[in-house]
């Protein structure tokens, strides 16, 4: 195993299992509040859902990928490839999407109250679960092509217009096809970075103006539970855009060309996986819910190891 091929498979193996782990704890700890406090606030039934679809993610396109960078052939057939491909593409959707949610919904929390918005904000936590159903749906029909075009690798070369992922291929058969899909996705995309950046501009207006209002008053360290929310909702959607913007660049080359190396591929699936690896220690360390549960954990753990030690002695 060359150097290069070494240091693309030790980068994958360390962002799936960083981003398996810190996911998976995000959602034990969202499992531990519902368990002793019997219910979510909606903030965290969106973070507990965002930490699900990058959970999702990782495994159905980081987890295949460091097994064939490794050297793992005929991993998957073709059934096998469809369902991986259509399930990876749902959850990359997903992560977008709820991200955008997120940005939107504490947009709705800390902006000024007014007749219309003040009747908004009530129903606010009865529309989580519809949304969620709603994203669901959307994305299941806009990602239904993915398993008719996804298929197990033959022997030879790469024909024209098939991203090759190494453990599958994604043959769209011809340029208009190859074209359609790739605008469609990104076009989506766009729509609800957009809607993250113009929500998350105005988050930021909003937090300039408030910032203005109290410079004369005397507050506690750190603000208010609304003004940290918004400042963790912000730096999450800078994260995403950073991501995004890099994953579409290389995806917008890709669409330029009829056989795509695979190392370009295996750069935009990095790149694309970031934010799933990296979202959920921001959210341990900014979540004061998360970040105790966490913490009560390891508190409970450290007497058995204590305990342990003496005994040994």
């Amino acid at each position: 195993m060359d150097l290069c091929v070494t240091i693309k498979g030790v980068s994958f193996l360390l962002q799936t299992g960083m981003g398996i782990l810190g996911n998976a704890v995000v959602l034990m700890a969202y499992a531990n509040i519902v368990y002793t406090e019997h219910k979510l606030l909606p903030v965290d039934m969106i973070l507990c859902h965002l930490a699900f679809a990058n959970l999702m993610l990782l495994l159905t396109r980081c987890v295949p990928q460091t097994m064939t960078v490794f050297g793992l052939r005929d991993l998957l057939n073709d059934a096998g490839c469809k369902v991986v491909i259509y399930s990876y593409r749902i959850a990359r959707a997903l992560s977008v999407c709820i991200t955008c949610m997120l940005s939107m919904f504490q947009v709705v929390t800390i902006a000024p109250a007014g007749p219309r918005l003040t009747r908004l904000k009530a129903m606010l936590p009865s529309l989580i679960l519809p949304t969620f159903a709603g994203l669901w749906f959307l994305n299941m029909a806009i990602c239904i092509a993915a398993p008719f075009f996804s298929i197990a690798p033959r022997n030879g070369t790469v024909p024209a217009f098939t991203l090759n992922l190494g453990f599958c291929h994604v043959d769209f058969r011809d340029s208009l096809s190859y074209v359609i899909n790739g605008v469609a996705v990104s076009g989506r995309d766009f729509v609800f970075v957009g809607l993250m950046l113009g929500s998350s501009g105005y988050i930021l207006l909003l937090l300039h103006r408030h910032s203005r209002q109290v410079r004369a008053i005397r507050r506690p360290r750190g603000g208010g539970a609304e003004t940290r929310a918004a400042k963790t909702v912000v730096t999450l959607v800078v994260l995403y855009v950073v991501f995004f913007g890099i994953d579409n660049v290389i995806w917008i080359y890709m669409l330029t060309v009829a056989n795509v190396s695979p190392v370009v591929a295996d750069m935009r699936v990095f790149f694309s996986s970031c934010y799933a690896s990296l979202s959920p220690y921001f959210i341990m360390s900014t979540n004061k819910k998360v970040k105790a549960k966490i913490m009560c954990a390891a508190g409970q753990d450290q007497p058995s190891v204590d305990t342990q030690q003496s005994n040994d002695k």
